[in-house]
């Protein structure tokens, strides 16, 4: 494999990023759904922009109709949910400065967002070998489809989905270098089993969550309504992967709060999650499950776990734990729990911490606060203190053994 000098003076490895989007093309649910669906089902649709903020941690777009003025945009159409592409989903190639909150077409983007040939491309440039990928228009675990009025459309949406990203996205293209994640039901645990071992037939070893799921109308983990879900899991071997903003809503402080807060604190969520599953007991209920929060970074972890396993000690009694929290949370963070990074000077200073088989790397392509294509410059510039078989583990080993690859990094199921 192709290597660079870092600071240790050994080779820098091949890049496996555990956190890259896809922007899907038009045609995934129009090539793949029910001719009754697709008058109503997700399509594109090109129209201007009536207006577009994005304030207090929220996204509000509204799509004018043809003749009226503005920039024109392409639109996700679903039921009546009206989604623009925006600068923000795919901004690599353009300078920081350059980045707004702007409405695109697929002509305006870079097109290994959306192209299997040219992702290859851009992940060789970036001296990325695999990545593992989430979505754009179902958004981060799937719940535009949960938030639609037809839950019949809406199943036949999230299997279409995962069908295109096994079979294409990750299909003979990609020559097992892009890792599939897919997509459940959240409004039926049963039928999020069900699509988790479908899925786990064919090798997937992933699936998408919401870090917050009571912020978007369901159950906590707290509760017992998951278990056939975390339970098919747990059978499977599958990883839930939570991305920051799969609650739907960014962290924030106010209403009028800009961007650029939210955009600190983009962890924030991440936390909170961490300490629900911490608390909850189901680490113990299924010894075989594994969380990952991508974009989180994980310079705040040590105090997290610090102050949980201080709470559990001294105040388990009253704190609600005592009968299914049985062991330190810092214990069951370093079984069941992995934190993922592109940028955290701070993290890897502090990294025996958090744990070195805990902490994956990722590039954030093609979003504005993706690294490419210096991900390599980053890692080397962040690891260049670390031994050479820790940065092996951080920038691979750890992601290969999450998620069954190959000993040389590929996703098995995209070698036929």
């Amino acid at each position: 494999m192709e290597t660079s000098a870092t600071g240790t003076g050994a080779a820098f490895p091949k890049i496996i990023s555990v956190d890259d989007h896809t922007v899907e093309p038009p045609d995934v649910w129009q090539d793949r759904l029910p001719a009754k669906y697709r008058g109503i089902g997700p399509r594109i649709v090109r129209a201007p922009l009536k207006e577009m903020t994005f304030l207090g941690g929220r996204f509000a777009p509204a799509m004018g109709s043809p003749g009226d003025e503005g920039p024109l945009g392409d639109w996700w159409v679903y039921e009546d949910l009206h989604r623009p592409l925006t600068r923000l989903d795919t901004a690599v190639g353009y300078s920081r400065d350059e980045i707004r909150l702007e409405v695109i077409t697929y002509e305006q983007m870079r097109p290994g967002s959306y192209d299997v040939p040219q992702r290859l491309a851009d992940m060789d440039v970036n001296h990325v070998q695999s990545a593992l990928c989430f979505p754009t228009f179902p958004r981060f675990c799937g719940q535009t489809f949960t938030e639609a009025k037809d839950r019949e459309l809406g199943l036949l949406s999230i299997r279409a989905y995962n069908d295109w990203m096994v079979e294409e996205w990750c299909g003979p293209e990609a020559h097992g270098r892009l890792i599939p994640l897919t997509l459940i039901p959240l409004w039926d645990a049963g039928l999020a089993a069900a699509e988790v071992r479908r899925n786990a037939e064919r090798g997937v070893r992933a699936v998408a969550f919401s870090e917050i799921p009571p912020r978007l109308g369901l159950p906590s983990v707290h509760t017992d309504d998951w278990d056939p879900f975390l339970a098919a899991c747990d059978e499977t071997g599958t990883v839930i992967a939570m991305h920051i903003g799969s609650s739907s809503r960014m962290p924030s402080t106010s209403a009028d709060a800009p961007p650029a807060v939210g955009s600190t604190i983009t962890f924030a969520n991440c936390c909170f999650s961490m300490v629900d599953w911490l608390m909850s007991g189901k680490f113990e209920r299924f010894p075989n499950l594994r969380v990952m929060y991508a974009e989180g970074q994980i310079g705040w972890i040590p105090y997290i776990l610090e102050r949980a396993d201080v709470v559990w000690e001294e105040n388990r009694g009253w704190g609600g734990v005592a009968d299914k929290v049985h062991r330190p949370p810092s214990e069951l963070f370093a079984e069941h729990v992995h934190g993922c990074f592109f940028d955290d000077a701070f993290g890897l200073r502090n990294l025996d911490a958090v744990g070195v088989g805990n902490v994956l790397y990722e590039t954030d392509y093609p979003h504005s606060d993706s690294t490419w294509p210096k991900s390599r410059e980053v890692g080397e510039a962040q690891m260049g203190h670390l031994e050479p078989d820790v940065v092996e583990r951080i920038v691979r080993r750890n992601a290969i053994e999450l998620l069954g690859l190959t000993e040389d990094g590929l996703w098995p199921g995209g070698r036929r």
